[in-house]
Order: structure tokens, then C-alpha cells, then sequence
């Protein structure tokens, strides 16, 4: 068993907060499969924007969120300007595009999910009322949700409007739904630092969590995912780590054994893929950036997947996955935001 491995199984078993060990590479059983997916041509030249979501369907097919073909500036690029650009889009396992919406909703999408009757939610992180000199239209501090078709089905938070309230967001980051229908919004790019959960209908239900460094306090929560059981997972980026809540917000534990997660997914067997895109030497170091796998059960580190961009992770600000997810079949699809790609992996 690999350092982290050990490190993670020892402190899940004395039930105290991960205290954490410098990364080490993991021998990894994925191979990257390339080209993966295919934009057509008549789509920016089949070239990407940045891509800040990835997930699954019911069904299998996986799906993409980026900011409408839009590049720059680096890691914050834009919707606003770009109202005929669709920044959801729909591929066959195969990489074939089969559908594109979403035109007009968003300025700086962000947070993505597919929750379990195949419905689609996404955040709206822009906090701004210009962007690059351009009027935002009142967008943004918005979580949407969509029927598989693009029909809007609800919208949590205020177009436009920061707040701390029931019903406002400070640039949420992330969301996720439970089995019962409950919704978890990572509110974190903002001054908030919090999660809030509402019913299934939108009604708000509780909040937790607070600026800080302690257990059941954030520093720019970026992610949330849930388990089997039912178990919030936030990646708490800036405390480089990721906190397990009971659904009413007590807190179980932390583990920093997963780097600083960007993106977060778990499967039906309780597997977690963590991405890292941004830990170097100022930022969690000795950590390497890229995707680490284990168990949301116990914490234990099983694999790595090197971030393609590793050996520059001390000249780049942000690299590798920010979305992260994995097919039935055990594939991983990771979307890059600032190479603007997707990538798939396969076990041999």
C-alpha cells in the first residue's frame, strides 16, 4: 500500500482529521484515449472554451459545460457577449455531439451536475455586473435546474444579486442532489463559505459553515459531491482538503489525502475521483496536480492520474481537471479549464 494509502487508513480508523503527507504518484491502471470527444467544425472550429463541468447521464452519454467557446481571461473566461453560444453540450459515450442549450442563461458557468432522474443543474459563479466591459445582463448568483431537453425547471438565488441570505448566493460554485431530492449549493467563490441546502421544491431547509480553518469551516468550498449513504463531500479548496458532513451538516471528518480538490465526483460503489489543478509551491506544497481515486468509505488513495500539464505546474496558475466524472464502465472524463479539453480514460 502507497504512503497516502496508509496515511489515510490509519486516521480514518482513529476518527481525527487527516493531517496529511506529501503526494506521491500512484501506479495508475488508465490509459487516455484520444481523440476524445468531437466537436464539429461548424462549432468555433471544433475547438473548446473552457471547460468547467463534466458529468454523466442515466442513460450513459456525458455531458460538458463550458463557457461558450470563450478563452480569455484565463480560468475566468465568459458566457457575456457570447449569447449564441450554447455552454451545455451532449456527447455519446463514443465522443459524437447529440444535443446543445443553454444560450443566454449564463455569464461565468461554473458548477455542474446530473442528478439521479437525469436532470440537469448547474451554477452561474459571476459576481460581476460588467464583464471584460460588457454589461452582464443581471446574470449571475443563479443555480439552474433543466429538464435533459434544456427546459428550466427551477432557479435558486437572485439574478444578479449577492447576499447571505435563504434565497442569495455570493457566487455558488457547485451543487448536488440527493437521492430524496434534496439540493446541497457550495457557496464558495464569494465571501460566504458555506453550504445551503433546500428541498427537493427550492425551499431553503439550513445552512452551515463559516470562513475558517476548523472543522465544518471553509476556505472557498469548490465542490460538493454525496456517497451512497447519503454523506455531503466538500472540497474545501483553499484548507486544501475535503470535509464529510452528515445531511444535516455535522461534521464527520476531514481528509487532506485527495490534494486541493477543484472537482469532485462519486460513483454508485462510494469510488471518489478528486481533481487537483492547482496545488504547487505556494499552494499545498509538495503536493502534484491531477486525479486522485480512492474510497469515500475510508479515505484510502488507490490511483493517479498525472495532470498531461504536471511538469509545469509551477509556472501555470490553474491546470488539469476542474470537472471530474466516471462512466459504469469505470472511464473517467476530466474537463480542463484552462488547456480547454476534455479528456477520457480507460483501463485496459
Amino acid at each position: 500500500m502507497s504512503c497516502i494509502g496508509r496515511t489515510g487508513l490509519l486516521l480514518v480508523a482513529l476518527g481525527v482529521v487527516s493531517l496529511g503527507v506529501a503526494a506521491q504518484p500512484l501506479a495508475t491502471p488508465y490509459r487516455r484515449v484520444e481523440p476524445w470527444p468531437q466537436l464539429p467544425m461548424s462549432m468555433n472550429a471544433g475547438a473548446f472554451g473552457e471547460t468547467i463541468g463534466v458529468d454523466r447521464d442515466p442513460d450513459g452519454n456525458i455531458w460538458v459545460l463550458h463557457r461558450c467557446f470563450g478563452t480569455v481571461p484565463a480560468g475566468a473566461a465568459t458566457c457575456v457577449g457570447r449569447d449564441d453560444d450554447p455552454p451545455i453540450l451532449k456527447f455519446a459515450p463514443g465522443g459524437e455531439l447529440l444535443d446543445s442549450w443553454g444560450e443566454g442563461d449564463f455569464a461565468h458557468p461554473h458548477g455542474f451536475h446530473i442528478d439521479p432522474d437525469g436532470n440537469i443543474w448547474a451554477t452561474d459563479a459571476n459576481g460581476s455586473e460588467t464583464v471584460l466591459g460588457l454589461s452582464a445582463g443581471g446574470r449571475g448568483q443563479q443555480v439552474f435546474k433543466y429538464s435533459p431537453t434544456g427546459e428550466r425547471l427551477l432557479t435558486l438565488g437572485q439574478a444578479g444579486v449577492a447576499g447571505h441570505g435563504p434565497d442569495t448566493f455570493d457566487r455558488p460554485t457547485d451543487v448536488a442532489v440527493a437521492a430524496n431530492g434534496d439540493i446541497f449549493v457550495t457557496d464558495g467563490h464569494g465571501t460566504n463559505n458555506r453550504v445551503v441546502k433546500f428541498d427537493r421544491d427550492g425551499s431553503f431547509i439550513t445552512t452551515w459553515g463559516q470562513t475558517g480553518a476548523g472543522p465544518g469551516e471553509f476556505n472557498q468550498p469548490h465542490t460538493i459531491a454525496l456517497d451512497s449513504a447519503g454523506r455531503v463531500f466538500v472540497g474545501d479548496r483553499s484548507n486544501s482538503r475535503v470535509q464529510v458532513f452528515e445531511p444535516d451538516g455535522t461534521f464527520v471528518v476531514a481528509w487532506t489525502q485527495f490534494g486541493r480538490p477543484s472537482g469532485m465526483f462519486i460513483d454508485e460503489d462510494d469510488r471518489i475521483y478528486v481533481t487537483d489543478s492547482t496545488s504547487n509551491s505556494r499552494n499545498n506544497p509538495g503536493w502534484k496536480r491531477g486525479i486522485y481515486i480512492g474510497s469515500a468509505k475510508d479515505g484510502v488513495v488507490t490511483a493517479f492520474i498525472p495532470d498531461p500539464d504536471l511538469a509545469e505546474q509551477e509556472q501555470n496558475r490553474i491546470s488539469g481537471a476542474s470537472g471530474i466524472t466516471a462512466d459504469r464502465q469505470g472511464s473517467v472524463y476530466a474537463a480542463d479549464v484552462g488547456p480547454h479539453r476534455v479528456r477520457k480514460y480507460v483501463t485496459p
